[in-house]
């Protein structure tokens, strides 16, 4: 799969109900990594997670700005120019279906920003995202503790699944092929 140039702003007119005039939803660019680092850790928190690591925004950066990066970041950003959440997305294989998605791995808003329309806003960066990069699917999971955004996933018309995600820690070794 190619990388897709995805670099225009989304700007979002006064007909969505935001906090003001506009908002835009725009790609992370290099200077955003340390307002990004801080939304990630104010997610973390947020989702009671396990603290990340303090190195996070040198381990990102290569990820969301090497020529041919599989890692996307849009970023919400408040008509004064404050930005107040993200959405994390990469490509990903679906075995079952035999195709491409864009996998979702991450949408937070601040709290001061949700109810807002911004959050609507996002999705509809991700779901241009994904008609650019030449995907039909969007796929996400969000915590089943998380009401707040169930609710708001579903009234996107979003279907859930009930899976359980699963992770375990392995000792990485260099890939031989």
């Amino acid at each position: 799969m190619e990388h897709a140039d995805v670099t225009a702003d989304t700007t979002v007119t006064a007909d969505t109900p935001v906090p003001a005039d506009t908002c835009v939803i725009r790609r992370a660019r290099v200077g955003d990594l340390p307002r990004l680092v801080e939304l990630v850790h104010e997610h973390v928190a947020y989702e009671k997670s396990t603290p990340r690591p303090d190195d996070l925004a040198e381990r990102l950066g290569p990820q969301l700005f090497a020529e041919d990066a599989r890692l996307w970041v849009l970023l919400a950003e408040t008509p004064d120019g404050t930005v107040a959440g993200y959405a994390a997305c990469s490509a990903e294989f679906a075995f079952w279906d035999a195709r491409h998605h864009l996998h979702m791995d991450c949408l937070y808003l601040t709290e001061e920003a949700r109810g807002h329309g911004l959050g609507a806003a996002l999705m509809d960066g991700v779901t241009s995202l994904a008609r650019a990069l030449g995907l039909d699917q969007v796929q996400w999971q969000t915590p089943d503790w998380n009401e707040g955004a169930i609710r708001f996933y579903d009234r996107l018309g979003a279907t859930g699944s009930p899976k359980l995600r699963y992770a375990v820690a392995v000792e990485a070794t260099p890939f031989t092929p």
